[in-house]
């Protein structure tokens, strides 16, 4: 992973980020030496947000097979959300 300052960003452009993404895969912007911003190319961001999903996904089934779920009306599901918040 290669890291980028935002000066650095400032000087060249959007280059230095094309540059270090290609060569890295990812970059990571810092700014004011606080790491700040991740910067990928959008396949490896879209494969990174399927993997959220699966996850996601498998997580809803485990609770399912647990029954931990609640059955309930719209309405029912609001008035308990605003008694819970």
């Amino acid at each position: 992973m290669k890291y980028v300052t935002a000066n650095e960003i400032k000087r060249n452009g959007v280059s230095v980020v094309n540059e270090a993404v290609a060569e890295y895969g990812e970059a990571i912007v810092t700014f004011r030496g606080q790491q700040e911003y991740v910067i990928m190319d959008t396949k490896r961001y879209n494969y990174l947000r399927e993997c959220e999903l699966d996850v996601a996904l498998m997580e809803t089934r485990q609770a399912l097979e647990a029954g931990d779920f609640v059955e309930e009306t719209a309405e029912e599901h609001i008035a308990r959300i605003k008694k819970n918040a």
